[in-house]
């Protein structure tokens, strides 16, 4: 199956890796990049929460301690915060509600500091709530790409709803006929719904293995 993926780079490289290891052939054309913000950052806090890798990136190209406590979302923006130096990093294994179930169940003794998009899907602060306060801090924006979609492709893979209104917003009127989309969250769905597709499947759990087992096997080679 050829299988377009949109994401912007670098995870667009990881999921084309992922893809070809199942037998897919992908077809790399983010519809997103992501560029760094330059914010102020406050002095002190208590905790780190990261909501993506891009940010775990972003944020760990400037000055910061690591040996503070840092909340990650899933496994996969864990294992980047580990990779970027920090050294007490649990794992809410989950979306963004489950975040803020484990910071509220762990209530860190100040601060928490939120490196986040420019655009979020998610509100941290107010799903923690008073158990925080949880200060976010846009460290890096996506920003649409230009270009049109690749010709051939038989599925899409969606990793955010600012990615989904992007492709919504780019496709012609008969591009979706026959064609699946894979959605890794109902939110990230949502735009690409009533378009003409053939079937917009949802993921199960809002992680890329859980996105990629909706595509389901690919066919083996003739």
């Amino acid at each position: 199956m050829r299988v377009w993926v949109t994401r912007a780079e670098p995870g667009a490289a990881r999921t084309a890796a992922a893809l070809t290891a199942l037998g897919h052939q992908p077809v790399v054309a983010p519809v997103l990049e992501v560029r760094d913000l330059t914010p102020a950052v406050p002095d002190a806090w208590a905790a780190l929460a990261f909501t993506s890798a891009n940010a775990v990136a972003a944020f760990a190209r400037q000055e910061s301690p690591r040996a503070v406590p840092c909340f990650a979302v899933g496994d996969a923006t864990a294992e980047a915060a580990r990779a970027a130096g920090y050294q007490d990093v649990r794992s809410a294994a989950g979306d963004g509600r489950d975040l803020a179930a484990l910071i509220v169940a762990t209530r860190p003794a100040g601060p928490i500091l939120w490196p986040c998009a420019a655009e979020t899907a998610f509100d941290l602060a107010a799903a923690v709530g008073e158990t925080g306060p949880v200060l976010p801090l846009p460290v890096y924006e996506t920003v649409p790409t230009v270009g049109a979609p690749p010709p051939g492709f038989d599925a899409v893979l969606v990793h955010s709803p600012r990615a989904a209104r992007v492709i919504a917003g780019t496709l012609t009127p008969d591009a979706p006929a026959g064609r699946l989309v894979c959605a890794i969250s109902p939110a990230a769905a949502r735009p690409l719904e009533g378009l003409g597709f053939a079937e917009v499947r949802i993921a199960h759990r809002p992680d890329e293995a859980a996105l990629l087992a909706r595509l389901g096997k690919a066919l083996p080679p003739v």
